[in-house]
């Protein structure tokens, strides 16, 4: 595959997208240059405006395009949608600007099923976001067996019956004068809106025409149906009118043309969700692969949901029923009463090399696993609020410790499992069982469907294969309401699920980023870097010969243009403040210090700790200000948007939201969309829930003796260390806090306020959090009692007047 036609050598000022780079793109460019040559990797807190996307581009690009490079291609990862964006704007900037004799970079980005589909996309043919994995496997495996050894059919021959309706529609005029093709992207497909049948069997003739073009024996980019080479960038709506258009399948296009792009654009489950790696992405996870992980700070929370795991009490049930369906034909069969399905799954079961007693065994274990969640659920409720059948809405969401959350154990129902005889082999077991009565019952029935033994089975495995130090056992209860659940149980009330935690990712995301050849960590929030390096699993590689080398750029736009205030006010802990809805001094304080910015000219955004406080907050503003208050509360992706446009519309108002939610990081407030932004305490959630525990409690064994350094990577002293509080805890708040205040100044033009308002920001105690800021924002966040914050707003918006 040819990238750079003509290019005898590369230098990254050929690649870089704009004219000239700021010096710190420069310095990074080269950082990660050097870096990646050793198979290392660059870690760089950048603040807004310091071009880290062009930067991280132009340093893998450089490596891809480099004749004397191992690198292939560029990886890049991003947990925000809005980033994935500027990813694709970045390159295609590159593009524009590159040497005249030099083919485009070939780009892709990565997205799902769902958005990809044709089907999906129109929402015809009975399949939707919601069913369109169930379905595509459903089709898919349905297409494969008809063109397959003792198939009925040639592929050749689906896709012309298929093309065959929609001619001979359009021939008889039975179209009704207008369009019967299935449309998506703005482009015709040469298909009907519905699913084709071959001699009644349902089968899918976009993947039908991907089969048919693949070659025997050769690279399935020959079916892709345009050349990536020439074309730069393939986005999604891209991919989908190419790949649809012609008649093929987008999705499967998406899988054929991954290994030869030269830049990758995904979000962090394409490297560390274990099935979406194993089925879809894991060629890209070697030494010729430069990865690029964006909004780093969210690389341990994300990655830690990605390698925990869990199973609900309905996904329980429905792999104990599934198990028994395809019990039931043997045993009708060993009973006189014969049926056609015996055989079927006594062939299955053999090619498996698992035998029946097996498979009943795992039933019975999955159905009294269930009845001891039953029981432990019930006797938690009877004692922790005996009266609890009485009204069921009062139940809220909780959690039930299978062990003490600050002494590793075995937990309890691995010890109860072991007194009713089920040993390690059958957790383990069920594995391999669960997905074998899937692919068994997958055979016997035509419906689409995602098959709940496969999970069970893995989930129990993992419940014994992992150990019980960085793994934290517990039942999840989460709020719902079940009408069709029996009236007095809790299942009316709640959906439990036994939860498997990891506590510490970072074993996890050093073997995964060992697996690529080097790279780039950013975000505009790392600090404190030696933190980072931890929890990331960074040292452990840098301990493998992996160098790590670390960049801090501040913000580089004028500093005449913002102000930036850490207001000296009583700390917002709940000894302090008290509930929402008290009236008390350190309330007081807050509410004077956030209508006292928010009487800024235009929009002004406040961050308190929780939703709860939020709406507190924005009760108080609304009867001290004569801006509109809008309150941000948990709600859907729609609700979020329509704030948002109503905040970026009409006349300046204040948004009060949470600091935990989805407002204050990774949406765009460029331009004139915000003015100040102000952030309430510290966002530490809450530290009494086992779960958090037991992470703090595994933080504080694997780091608790770990020197701390300051922002310049020098030690704080021998007496000075992390602990799991301070890891698990305080720095991330402490990133929540900088994130927001992160949203007012985003080029060089913008002018704003950022308030930090907490005497833990702004003077040194045993809880404060001032360390934790960058030392080019301790200098910026001078301290300012409340009484002199009305003078420094006035004579900062006088001064930019």
């Amino acid at each position: 595959m040819t990238t750079a036609a003509g290019v005898k050598s590369v230098n990254w000022q050929a690649v870089f997208g704009h004219p000239e780079p700021y010096p710190e793109q420069a310095d990074g460019i080269e950082a990660a240059i050097d870096a990646a040559e050793d198979d290392g990797f660059l870690v760089v807190e950048g603040a807004c405006g310091t071009g880290k996307t062009m930067l991280a581009l132009t340093a893998g690009i450089d490596r891809v395009r480099d004749p004397d490079s191992d690198y292939e291609r560029v990886f890049v990862l991003t947990s925000v949608k809005q980033q994935l964006r500027q990813f694709e704007k970045d390159l295609r900037t590159i593009n524009e600007n590159l040497p005249e004799d030099w083919n485009p970079v070939s780009g892709l980005t990565l997205v799902g099923k769902s958005d990809v589909c044709p089907y999906s996309r129109e929402n015809v043919a009975g399949i939707d976001d919601t069913t369109v994995y169930d379905r595509c496997e459903g089709l898919r495996e349905r297409t494969r067996n008809l063109v397959g050894d003792g198939g009925l059919t040639s592929t050749g021959k689906l896709v012309k019956e298929a093309r065959a309706a929609q001619t001979g529609l359009l021939d008889t005029g039975s179209s009704g004068g207008g369009p019967t093709y299935l449309e998506t992207a703005g482009e015709p497909t040469p298909y009907l809106p519905e699913t084709t049948e071959y001699e009644d069997t349902e089968y899918c003739p976009f993947y039908a025409t991907f089969l048919d073009d693949l070659p025997e024996d050769g690279d399935p980019i020959e079916a892709v149906p345009f050349d990536v080479t020439e074309l730069g960038l393939v986005d999604t709506e891209e991919l989908v009118r190419l790949s649809a258009g012609y008649g093929t399948c987008p999705h499967s296009v998406m899988g054929a043309v991954l290994p030869h792009v030269e830049v990758v654009v995904g979000n962090y489950y394409h490297a560390f969700d274990p099935t979406t790696v194993g089925s879809f992405t894991g060629a890209l996870a070697d030494d010729s692969t430069f990865v690029v992980c964006d909004e780093a700070h969210m690389l341990e929370p994300r990655v830690r949901e990605l390698v925990s795991d869990g199973v609900g009490d309905a996904t329980l049930r429905d792999a104990e029923n599934e198990l028994t369906r395809v019990i039931q034909p043997v045993e009708f069969d060993d009973s006189g009463k014969g049926t056609e399905d015996a055989e079927l799954v006594r062939g299955e079961l053999e090619d498996a090399d698992v035998m029946l007693r097996e498979l009943k065994e795992t039933r019975d274990f999955v159905r009294d696993v269930r009845e001891e969640l039953d029981r432990r659920v019930t006797a938690y409720l009877d004692r922790t609020m005996p009266d609890w059948r009485a009204d069921l809405t009062r139940l809220e969401d909780d959690e039930i410790p299978l062990r003490d959350p600050e002494e590793p154990a075995t937990d309890e129902l691995t010890e109860w499992a072991e007194s009713e005889g089920y040993d390690e082999g059958a957790w383990v077991r069920a594995e391999t069982v669960g997905a074998v009565a899937a692919r068994i019952l997958n055979s016997a029935e035509d419906e689409d469907k995602r098959r709940a033994a496969p999970a069970v089975g893995r989930m129990l495995a993992n419940w014994a294969r992992t150990d019980h130090t960085s793994f934290f056992r517990e039942i999840e209860l989460d709020r719902t309401w079940d009408e069709t659940a029996r009236e007095n149980s809790w299942r009316r009330a709640y959906n439990a699920h036994l939860a498997l935690h990891n506590c510490l990712p970072g074993d996890a995301i050093a073997e995964q980023l060992g697996e690529f050849g080097g790279g780039v960590l950013m975000s505009a929030t790392l600090e404190p870097l030696d933190v980072f390096r931890e929890v990331s699993g960074l040292n452990a590689l840098e301990a493998d010969g992996r160098p790590v080398v670390e960049r801090t750029y501040g913000l580089g736009f004028p500093e005449e243009n913002r102000a930036s205030f850490a207001v000296d006010v009583p700390k917002f802990t709940y000894e302090n403040r008290g509930a929402p809805g008290e009236d008390n001094e350190t309330r007081r304080a807050y509410v004077d210090a956030c209508a006292e910015i928010s009487r800024s000219p235009g929009n002004v955004l406040v961050g308190m700790p929780s939703y709860a406080e939020a709406e507190w907050m924005a009760g108080e503003l609304d009867t001290r200000l004569s801006k509109t208050v809008l309150l941000d509360e948990s709600s859907d992706d729609g609700a979020t948007e329509r704030l948002k446009a109503d905040f970026f519309g009409g006349e300046e108002k204040v948004l009060v939201t949470s600091l935990r939610g989805t407002l204050t990081e990774g949406v765009d407030y460029r331009g004139d969309r915000l003015s100040a932004a102000v952030v309430c305490g510290v966002p530490i959630i809450n530290t009494s829930s086992p779960r958090t525990r037991a992470v703090k409690t595994a933080y504080d064994r694997e780091f608790g003796n770990v020197p701390a350094s300051d922002s310049s990577g020098s030690p704080r002293g021998a007496s000075a260390s992390r602990d799991g509080f301070e890891a698990a805890l305080t720095v991330p708040a402490v990133r929540k806090a900088r994130q927001t205040i992160g949203r007012v100044i985003r080029g060089s033009e913008e002018v704003g306020i950022r308030a930090l308002v907490d005497a833990r920001y702004a003077r040194d105690s045993w809880n404060s959090v001032r360390e934790y800021l960058p030392e080019s924002e301790r200098e910026e966040f001078s301290p300012v009692s409340s009484d002199m914050l009305r003078f420094g707003v006035d004579r900062f918006w006088s001064s930019v007047d």
